[in-house]
């Protein structure tokens, strides 16, 4: 296991909602004692979703020894989306895409309580805003420059997702591993 960001070492996380695009959510980052405290209020409407993301990593996080990612975390029986932004490789085409490519998985939480979720590299697929890329790519574990967790009323399919709740949020994002 290789640990991303753990107790203190998710400094630097912030916030990022859909007032970026005229929405009215709510959200703020701050380190608690467990980790990373995500919360705020999300409003569906104008928007509908609520994040936290990782400051970039430069140089990117290489984690190509790894089959995929491993979060701990409390979500109260929440779906959420892990976004993982990569440098491209490709001239940096896919920067030009506004809102930028990422690569998306979506997963459920228990309630109460915290849970583990594993997130195999395979598993994720191109998006670019909760819209699915219907192109050939293939997602490079050792250009990695960004981590983001979304709560957002679009699934990773660009539908709806089931266990979207606008209102209050709270979030605990205890651990990010990388898992071999």
């Amino acid at each position: 296991m290789i640990t991303i960001a753990s107790g203190d070492g998710f400094s630097g996380w912030h916030a990022l909602n859909d007032t970026v695009m005229g929405g009215r959510s709510q959200g703020s980052c701050r380190i608690g004692p467990g980790g990373l405290v995500f919360e705020g209020t999300v409003i569906e409407a104008g928007g509908g979703f609520i994040s936290c993301r990782s400051p970039l990593f430069s140089p990117p996080l290489d984690l190509s020894a790894c089959l995929g990612l491993e979060l701990d975390l409390v979500g109260e029986g929440r779906r959420f989306k892990l976004a993982v932004a990569c440098a491209d490789g490709l001239a940096g085409l896919t920067n030009l895409i506004p809102g930028g490519l990422r690569w998306v998985f979506e997963f459920g939480t228990q309630a109460p309580g915290s849970s583990v979720i594993r997130i195999p590299f395979a598993d994720l697929r191109p998006s670019v805003r909760a819209k699915p890329v219907g192109l050939p790519l293939r997602f490079d574990p050792s250009r990695i420059t960004r981590l983001q967790v979304l709560h957002s009323r679009f699934a990773d399919d660009g539908g709806p997702n089931t266990g979207f709740r606008a209102g209050e949020i709270h979030l605990e994002l205890h651990a990010i591993r990388g898992f071999a």
